[in-house]
C-alpha cells in the first residue's frame, strides 16, 4: 500500500515537471547586499515589485509566536516620508494594490502598479526599508489586528491549529529521533 502510493506519488511529480515552464530572468547582487530577480513579462502592461525579508515564525521563541507577523503589520505603520495610514491611499490613488504576508520562512512585502509606477514601488520598499516610523499608537493598534487575524484564521477554524500540531511532531520526531511523520500521516 505504501510503495503504491509513493509510486503514484512519483509519477505524479514526473508528470508535472516534465511540463513546467522556463521562465527567463536576471538575477544578482547589490553592493548593499541585497539579492535581486528580475523577469519581464509584457502579457500585462503591470509591474509589480516585491521584497523577501528571510526571517518569520520560525526565528521566533516557541512560547511567544506572532511576533514576525506582528513586526509585518508594524512596517506599514509610515515612514520618514509616508505619514501613518497613508500607505495604502498612495498605492491605490496610483492605480496599484498591495498586501504583505508571513510564513515560517519569511515575510513578504509586494504592490502592483501600472506599469509606468516603477519607481514608485521600488521607493516604497526602500521607504520601508530604510525609514520605518513605529511609534507606541501603531504598537497598539496592530498588536491587536494581529490578535484578531489569529481568532479569525486560526482558533476559530476547524483545523486551524493543524500545522501547529504538526510542527510539534516534527519538533519531536526530530529531537528524539522517533519515527518520521510520514508514519503519521499514512
Amino acid at each position: 500500500m505504501k510503495r503504491g502510493i509513493l509510486t503514484l506519488i512519483a509519477v505524479f511529480l514526473l508528470v508535472f515537471s516534465s511540463n513546467a515552464q522556463k521562465v527567463e530572468f536576471e538575477e544578482y547582487d547589490l553592493n548593499n547586499g541585497m539579492h535581486v530577480i528580475l523577469h519581464q513579462d509584457n502579457a500585462a502592461p503591470v509591474v509589480t515589485t516585491s521584497v523577501m525579508y528571510h526571517v518569520g515564525a520560525k526565528d521566533e521563541q516557541p512560547d511567544r509566536t506572532g511576533m514576525a507577523h506582528f513586526f509585518e503589520h508594524l512596517l506599514f505603520e509610515g515612514t520618514k516620508n509616508i505619514k501613518k495610514g497613508e500607505w495604502f491611499k498612495l498605492v491605490s490613488s496610483n492605480g496599484g494594490k498591495n498586501n504583505a504576508n508571513t510564513t515560517d520562512d519569511r515575510t513578504y512585502y509586494y504592490e502592483v502598479f501600472p506599469s509606468n509606477k516603477l519607481e514608485l514601488g521600488l521607493w516604497l520598499e526602500s521607504e520601508r526599508l530604510l525609514h520605518p516610523i513605529i511609534k507606541q499608537e501603531g504598537v497598539d493598534t496592530q498588536n491587536e489586528v494581529v490578535k484578531e487575524e489569529k481568532r479569525l484564521r486560526v482558533d476559530n477554524q476547524p483545523y486551524g491549529r493543524f500545522l501547529e500540531y504538526v510542527n510539534k511532531i516534527c519538533l519531536k520526531n526530530i529531537l528524539t529521533k522517533e519515527q518520521p511523520l510520514v508514519k503519521w500521516l499514512i
